[in-house]
């Protein structure tokens, strides 16, 4: 998740044009790359936070350039901080 790479440049490394690959995540994923990349990136958040990483690690594992902005990006897609998120999955146990 943390690869920096454009879509262009994805699309060099593996001999596609990047009109191509743009048209495929439409097609295939409902989404441009960029919502993609933000949407794998999260994920991935998820998956640290449960096991305790902490919110910077996460951040710079993810492919964020700075906690605050994984922390902005986390609070508006999920309505609450990256911080809080270890206490809201303990509580559904």
């Amino acid at each position: 998740p943390a690869d920096p790479r454009t879509l262009a440049a994805l699309g060099a490394a593996t001999g596609v044009g990047e009109r191509t690959l743009s048209r495929l995540f439409r097609h295939e994923f409902g989404m441009t790359f960029p919502q993609w990349r933000t949407q794998s990136r999260l994920y991935h958040a998820l998956r640290l936070l449960a096991e305790d990483t902490p919110v910077t690690t996460v951040a710079h594992r993810c492919g964020w350039s700075s906690a605050s902005a994984f922390v902005d990006v986390f609070r508006r897609s999920f309505g609450y901080t990256p911080g809080t998120h270890n206490g809201r999955s303990q509580q559904g146990r």
